[in-house]
Order: C-alpha cells, then structure tokens, then sequence
C-alpha cells in the first residue's frame, strides 16, 4: 500500500473544530507539511482545487492550487504531486501548457485529478460552468482528450461539444505524460473515466463497498482500454493512538455535530449536486470525502489491519486526512508505515 495525504489548502480538514492548531491557509506551513513527507516518505500528495473555502465557510481563507502545486514540487525531491483540475474552470490548452510546465519543475512527479465540479455557488462566483451533472463526465473527456493531444501532437486540432483547438501548438512537450486521475459514482460517472483516466480516485467507504466499486470501474476499463487502472486511490480521514479508547475519544470530539457551522451549508450542496450510491450521514460531513466511512481509526495494529482489507479489496493508494497534519504525518509514518508499507521512514 501507498500512502499520501491531502495538502490543506483550506486550512484545515475539521468542519466543526474551529482551531486546529498551527494548520493555516499559509504556504509557510505548507512547505513545512510538503518538506517533512518528502523527508518521511510519503507517496504523493493530493492538492485539492477550491476557489471558495468548503471545510471552515466560504469566507474563510484558502490557496490556489496550481501555483501552489508548482511551489510543492520546487521544494521537495521525491513526493510525488496530484493536482485537481476541473474542467469548468480552465481551458484545456492552457492547462495543458502548464502541465508540461509543473512536470518539467517536479521531475517528472506531476500528476492530475480531473474532477467534475459539484459547486454551483462557487461557479457562480468565480464564473465557471456549472454543466448539468451528466454532461460534466461529457465535458471531462474532451478535456482529457485534448491534454493528451497537445502533450503528443504537433499541430493538435479537436471539435467537441465543450471545445474547439485548432491547430494548437504546445513546446515543450512533457518527457512523460501526467498521469490522469479521476473519481465519480454515477453510472455516467464511472463509464466515462473508464476511458480517459489512468487512475482510479474514490471517497472513503467500508471494505465491501469499496471491492464493488472497484470491481466494476476495473471491468469497465478493461472493456474500454484493455487493462486495470494503473492505481486505485482512497481518501480516508486517520486517528492512530496508542489505545483504542484515546483514538475514539479524539473521534468524538472532531464530530460533535454542528448545523450552523459554516461548512455545513457547502456539505447540503455536495450532496445535492452529486449522484452517491451511498448515504452521507451528518457524523461524516465532520470531515468530509466520507473519511471516517473507512474507519481508520485505533490503534496502529488496529488500523493496520484495516488498511490490509482495503489492500485486498484493491485500493493500492490512501490518501490521508488528520489533523494537525504535521503532527499526525509523523505519528502515521512511524506507527503505520513499518506495519502496512514498503517505504521506511527517513530522518528528520
């Protein structure tokens, strides 16, 4: 299993814990979570993009992704960077242009997560488009497409629903192709990222329903591209603690529910604008991405025996949420790493 983690780019993981610490939506501390899981060996990290704050309100500060991604990848050698892309909110050309770009900076380390965007108020404010929810998989796949084009093709031309390239010229080209990330549930969902994703990205959920899941994206791209996708990542929210008892008590206090929390109005519209095949209950909007589904939580040999059934489930990637992120990295790569990873943790 691989380990990585989300980059805070909101400030913090907690929806209804105010103060998390020093966490802040400052690139200080983001250097400083990005430098010390290089140093402990963490696979790659997860830079979400939001214009407006989803986890602490949207009058909250939070960091722009992309120049975020390119800092990350200028100060650190090894970690590997997945930034998310959502179509409504880029050309395809120009983000292909900056892609080669990042992965030029990162060595080669550069990765993407094409999401289809689920916030209409966000959109509204910042002018994106917000496509009904079917046609934003129909927008995602021109816009692979044309990625892919301009990373390979010289000139590149391409006509769609959502976009027309004529004759684009990109130089220079990315030694190697960003691998393309992708998650959704829907029935639309799952079959257009069976063919334009390399790798398959999902929200947190138990064992049983994360093996289905994955099952099925497999099968679909085998059907489409001939193969499994190259990685299966998860996210999933993790309290490691020396007993059982301490870790659950730190659950109960990151959950204690609160409907006039400022996160609370974005949670409603994520449901509302997506098609789950499974309840999201209000416990586990605390975090978010359905992290606590997984129940990462206890004691080292505890969850590392949890991660083993999402192993063979066939998750190949968690991606990690805790809080405070610095603190819980290092809790992680010393308690967890030895039990359920190949990767040993490196001196500070």
């Amino acid at each position: 299993m691989k380990i990585g983690y989300w980059t805070p780019v909101y400030g913090g993981f907690l929806r209804n814990i105010r103060d998390e610490g020093r966490m802040e939506a400052s690139w200080e501390y983001i250097r400083e979570v990005s430098q010390l899981a290089d140093r402990l060996g963490y696979d790659i990290t997860l830079v979400p993009e939001l214009y407006l704050n989803d986890r602490k309100g949207v009058d909250a500060p939070s960091l722009e992704a992309w120049s975020l991604s390119s800092a990350i990848a200028a100060v650190t050698q090894r970690l590997r960077i997945m930034t998310a892309v959502r179509p409504g909110f880029h050309l395809p050309t120009v983000a292909a242009k900056t892609s080669a770009t990042l992965q030029d900076i990162s060595g080669d380390r550069f990765s993407l997560n094409v999401v289809s965007a689920w916030w209409a108020e966000e959109a509204r404010q910042y002018g994106g488009q917000f496509a009904a929810h079917d046609k934003r998989y129909v927008q995602s796949s021109e816009f692979v497409s044309i990625l892919r084009g301009m990373w390979t093709e010289q000139p590149f031309s391409q006509k769609g629903e959502f976009y027309d390239v004529q004759d684009a010229v990109l130089s220079p080209k990315p030694r190697v192709a960003p691998r393309i990330f992708a998650g959704g549930e829907s029935e639309d969902g799952r079959e257009a990222i069976a063919g334009f994703a390399d790798a398959y990205v999902i929200h947190g959920g138990t064992p049983d329903e994360v093996s289905g899941k994955i099952d099925d994206v497999n099968a679909r791209r085998r059907r489409r591209q001939g193969e499994d996708f190259a990685e299966v990542g998860m996210a999933a929210y993790v309290i490691v603690r020396d007993t059982e008892a301490e870790a659950q008590a730190e659950l109960e206090r990151i959950t204690a529910v609160d409907p006039s929390s400022p996160g609370y109005a974005s949670f409603e519209e994520f449901v509302a604008h997506s098609q789950l095949d499974v309840e999201v209950s209000k416990r586990e909007y605390s975090v978010g991405t359905r992290g606590l589904r997984p129940n990462l939580i206890g004691t080292p040999e505890q969850v590392a025996e949890r991660i083993r059934e999402f192993e063979r489930a066939g998750v190949t990637l968690l991606l990690v949420q805790a809080s405070p992120l610095d603190e819980e990295l290092e809790r992680i790569a010393s308690s967890l790493f030895p039990l359920v990873t190949d990767s040993v943790a490196l001196a500070r």
